[in-house]
């Protein structure tokens, strides 16, 4: 047989076999009548993005999966592509520019694209190729960019039907705007966070308060710098303190503008003061009370948060600015009251962390109401299955309470918003608020730019100068990626696809939408199965981030510990949906787990006859009498085989995992190939060593492909050659080799030796130095098998003689009970009895010593109240371990 080398050297394999997948083509897919289809779309990683733990995370599981179901003979697409992030992509290319000393505006549109389009080119594949790294078996021939021009019809094609069924439209709302971005965000890329702030506490004058009557109300804000832009001061109709303002009106400090009062039962009575100030144009709760009370809307802010003409003195400065100078204001005349601390959630650019500004501007929305309905029915009626099922809860409360999306974004990258103002007939494009059942002249919707105008024939038109939200091509991608609206033989035999592998905080941006999209546009639901993995995060269980330094760079580990290692690691550790808390030692297991595969594998190769491995594993089992090991390490090989399936149906992969560590670490290596060492070149061991080999080489193939692969090429294989563990069938469960009764008997053996050897341990009796063993059984059954085993049991805990029977407890023995038996070995001649009573019952007294001392510590209600909480915790468990310690020592001096 070839021998393998003697240490595994992932770094020699891995670009090897990669390139020899691709070339032979074993990642492609097409529809085949003749074969079940399992497709998986990727969560189109972002062209500026580059490999992180996360991105590990997530397409280890999405691979696990097809190459699970490609080995199980589905016809496997992994449809791979990129995002082109609008906001992300223009960010970079502007820092670009700016490092060159110029600016977007300096290009123009257009030129400024192309310089997007140049960076695309250069950098926009790192994350494909740090993605095959990562041993991803994507259909790189069918790879995906958002904005190809396919994929740009489709966004084109849906934004048109969207606005002649009236579910698109142009409207003038309060939306979130990032003043770095300079751009719209949508409700969901507006991220909340708690930050500490203050609440000022400000008098309003009263116009013509009258004799005795209060001169003032006090309003409490969080953003003075709004105020500026008040229009009225809105109170709760019940609160009887401000009873006296109706009829009045109050004078907006600075600016001398004359405010209405309001009462409306939404003002919250124990907000503040109760008296709200109302700045429609900056604040979505004071937009829709001055829609209901028919009041003005005053913008005070620029595009990049300074404050405009409409701010008086303050035009020019930065909205932090403004707000420190109108404070300073406010003391000087006598208006400014007090201010406090003020914890409250703000919203945040998700892109660039900016903090968000409520402002009122004219957008593009989508109405989401009518697409939700049939996604919210699809998820109750199970047609798509969340994985853990708790998220769909979340899912559906979204969705019930879903609000139209903001989808125009103020932009250059991206797709531009189909639609054409004839400047004839219409006035600028931000003055125009249409949709398709209250069209204005002039106003055309169009996949292509119109000759002219259909209303009066000028060819002075312009298109709106705003992109698409990048997620409009994003919630396409199910089905744009196969061709739609083109109703291509892709789309017919892979849609809809069958699982959804992603993150928690895009459930909202990208799955909600692609399942609303997905029954809208191509008349079915996108996918079948949604799993939502954690998030990673580091050992302390702190989010992953370059900002706090501890991000763990995938790349670094695959170059210090190979891809397998790293993918078998994260995979074993991360329980169904559950966060991932992780530390680069954690890669080691992965590291050592291969190392022992290949040690095996080396081994089995050296001594394997191969003439002895062609045959039929079901005909030998049947025509042979197998030895105890040989029937359990089939029937553990199978029983782990049919676990491993249902778990991974299940989307359970640490459970995977870990069942097949379990199986080829402690049961297949530890103990098997241990036992066959007996009879290394008997037929049967032969036989048994070679199969149990390849069928875990299968079975562990999705999770650590490369090793499994190379192992797999060495092995004899009948035909033409090895072919590929890739396209081999994932192998099939034998029902009738997996016995109960073999791996009860078998697991009483291996109790027996381990019992032995911790005896052994306790006892300081040299390992190389022959004992007896005395097992006294119950009935003839074990008796029968464990006799048949004695040859094992002997060989591996080292001991020249076994009594197998019912015999009375021998003096002076350790003694250990395992699975209903009693084992005894006989200390007289292997220890100095005296001196071991003596030094156990020495270190018995220290022990109980030591539990005496935490116990004392424990009842002092000083220590246990002053001491750190993690303190007093390790104590307790100290003091657990002392007593089991302490338990045992006992046990010891009673067994001699």
């Amino acid at each position: 047989m070839t021998d393998l080398p003697k240490a595994y050297n992932p770094h020699e394999v891995e670009d090897r076999l990669y390139k020899s997948w691709e070339e032979k083509g074993y990642f492609s897919a097409k529809p085949d009548p003749k074969k079940r289809p399992y497709s998986i779309v990727i969560p189109p990683p972002n062209i500026t993005g580059i490999l992180h733990m996360g991105h590990a995370l997530n397409n280890t599981i999405q691979d696990i999966l097809i190459r699970f179901k490609r080995m199980q003979g589905f016809e496997a697409e992994w449809m791979p592509g990129t995002d082109h992030a609008g906001i992300a992509t223009q960010n970079v290319v502007e820092r670009k520019l700016a490092k060159e000393g110029m600016k977007r505006q300096d290009l123009g549109r257009e030129k400024f694209v192309e310089e997007v389009w140049k960076w695309r080119s250069e950098y926009g594949s790192t994350i494909i190729r740090q993605l095959k790294k990562l041993g991803c078996s994507c259909d790189w021939s069918r790879t995906r960019f958002t904005m190809d021009e396919g994929l740009s019809d489709a966004v084109l094609e849906v934004f048109t039907r969207l606005y002649e069924k009236g579910l698109i439209y142009r409207g003038n709302y309060i939306i979130n705007w990032c003043p770095r971005c300079q751009t719209a965000l949508s409700d969901e890329e507006s991220q909340h966070k708690d930050v500490d702030g203050m609440l000022y506490y400000i008098k309003y004058p009263i116009k013509a308060a009258g004799q005795g009557a209060p001169d003032h109300v006090v309003v409490a804000t969080t953003r003075p710098e709004t105020m500026l832009g008040d229009v009225a001061i809105a109170v709760n109709p019940k609160d009887k303190r401000y009873k006296a303002l109706k009829g009045k009106a109050v004078i907006l400090p600075l600016l001398d503008r004359e405010l209405k009062v309001v009462f409306d039962p939404l003002v919250d009575t124990k907000f503040g003061t109760g008296a709200l100030k109302v700045t429609p144009a900056h604040d979505p709760v004071d937009f829709e009370l001055a829609r209901k009370h028919g009041l003005e809307q005053i913008n005070v802010m620029n595009d990049d948060a300074t404050m405009n003409s409409v701010a008086g003195d303050y035009d020019g400065m930065d909205r932090f600015e403004a707000r420190e100078a109108i404070l300073e204001d406010l003391k000087e005349l006598g208006l400014f009251i007090k201010s406090e601390p003020h914890r409250h959630a703000v919203g945040h650019c998700y892109r660039c962390h900016t903090m968000v500004e409520p402002r009122l501007s004219p957008q593009w929305f989508v109405r989401m109401k009518p697409l939700a309905k049939p996604a919210i029915d699809a998820v109750k009626k199970k047609k798509i299955k969340f994985y853990p099922a708790r998220w769909t809860k979340v899912y559906l409360d979204w969705m019930v309470n879903i609000r139209d999306w903001c989808i125009s974004r103020q932009i250059w990258w991206g797709h531009r918003i189909p639609v054409y103002y004839c400047k004839q007939c219409t006035a600028t494009p931000q003055d125009q608020i249409s949709n398709a059942k209250d069209q204005k002249k002039g106003i055309i919707v169009s996949k292509t730019r119109p000759e002219k105008c259909p209303d009066c024939g000028s060819i002075d038109i312009e298109q709106d100068p705003d992109v698409l939200d990048t997620w409009f091509s994003s919630w396409l991608w199910p089905f744009s990626t196969f061709g739609w609206p083109e109703d291509t033989p892709e789309l017919k035999y892979f849609y809809p696809t069958d699982s959804l592998v992603t993150a928690q905080e895009i459930i909202f941006f990208w799955v909600a939408r692609m399942i609303m999209a997905g029954i809208e546009f191509a008349g079915d639901i996108p996918f079948k199965n949604v799993y939502i993995h954690g998030t990673v995060r580091d050992i302390t269980g702190t989010k992953m981030s370059k900002s706090l330094g501890n991000v763990i760079d995938p790349l670094d580990m695959i170059e210090r510990y190979g891809t397998d290692a790293l993918r078998f690691s994260i995979i074993s550790i991360t329980a169904q949906g559950q966060d991932v808390f992780l530390s680069e030692g954690k890669f080691e297991l992965g590291r050592n787990f291969a190392n022992k595969i290949w040690n095996a594998a080396r081994f089995i190769l050296m001594n394997l006859k191969a003439e002895e491995t062609g045959a039929d594993l079901c005909v030998f089992f049947r025509s042979q009498e197998l030895s105890l090991p040989e029937r359990w390490i089939l029937s553990r090989l199978y029983s782990t085989l049919d676990y491993v399936t249902k778990c991974l149906d299940a989307y359970k992969f640490n459970e995977a995992a870990n069942s097949i560590y379990e199986f080829i670490w402690h049961e297949f290596c530890d103990w098997y190939i241990e036992i066959a060492k007996v009879s290394l070149t008997d037929k049967s061991s032969q036989i048994i060593l070679y199969k149990v080999l390849e069928k875990s080489l299968r079975m562990l193939h999705p999770f650590m492909p490369f090793i499994t692969e190379e192992v797999w090429q060495r092995l004899p294989h009948k035909g033409d050659g090895a072919g590929s563990i890739v396209v081999e069938r994932w192998p099939h469960i034998q029902k009738e080799m997996i016995s109960a009764d073999a791996e009860r008997a078998m697991r009483k053996v291996i109790d027996i030796v381990t019992a032995i050897r911790n005896i052994r341990s306790v006892w300081g009796i040299e390992p190389q130095r022959q004992i007896e063993s005395i097992v006294n059984i119950h009935n003839k059954e074990d008796e029968k098998f464990l006799t048949e085993s004695a040859v094992f049991i002997k060989r591996l805990a080292r001991i020249s003689d076994i009594k197998i029977g019912k015999f009375p407890k021998p003096k002076n023995a350790a003694f250990a009970v395992v699975s209903g038996l009693e084992v005894y070995v006989p200390l007289e001649g292997l220890i100095d009895i005296e001196k071991e009573r003596a030094r156990l019952k020495k270190e018995e007294d220290a022990v109980a010593g030591e539990i005496k001392a935490i116990s004392g510590r424990l009842k002092d209600k000083n220590f246990t109240s002053k001491a750190p909480e993690d303190v007093v915790k390790k104590q307790r468990l100290r003091k657990e371990e002392l007593e089991i310690k302490l338990k045992k020592l006992k046990e010891n001096v009673e067994d001699i």
